[in-house]
């Protein structure tokens, strides 16, 4: 739900209270002690009812269960907790492909620079003079 949404909710519903505040306020005094008396011999008389709790839980796809089941403690079977933590497994495996793979292509991309320096006609101390670098960067 949108936050302009509920805003304009939360202001209907203070101006229903409001209004509802205002036409009590001007109940006459008779009236507004029969609705009193009936609202006692009506909670005298309402039943004690165990209250029901739910906590919502999200139900995995494919498992019972519903945001609308009671919550029961239960205990899962260790073949359901591995159904549960395989996806975080091939998470943590897909990362480590990832971060091993970037790696082997910068050892790649190192290796063939040091191929190119190394088979070039220039000798390596060329590399390391200021000014042949600053002559390759006015050349290009």
């Amino acid at each position: 739900m949108s936050s302009a949404l509920e805003n304009k909710e939360l202001e209907f519903v203070r101006e229903l209270r409001r209004a509802l505040d205002e036409s009590a306020a001007s109940l006459p005094a008779s009236t507004t002690d029969r609705l009193a008396t009936a609202r006692r011999s009506a909670l005298a008389r309402k039943k004690t009812e165990p209250v029901l709790v739910r906590v919502p839980s999200l139900a995995a796809a494919g498992l019972p269960g519903s945001l609308d089941a009671p919550a029961a403690p239960r205990r899962r079977s260790p073949l359901k907790r591995l159904a549960l933590a395989w996806p975080l497994a091939a998470l943590v495996a897909g990362l480590f492909a990832i971060a091993y793979f970037e790696d082997q292509q910068h050892t790649a991309e190192l290796a063939d620079i040091d191929a190119a320096m190394l088979s070039d006609d220039l000798p390596l101390t060329a590399y390391l003079d200021h000014g042949f670098n600053a002559y390759l960067s006015r050349s290009h």
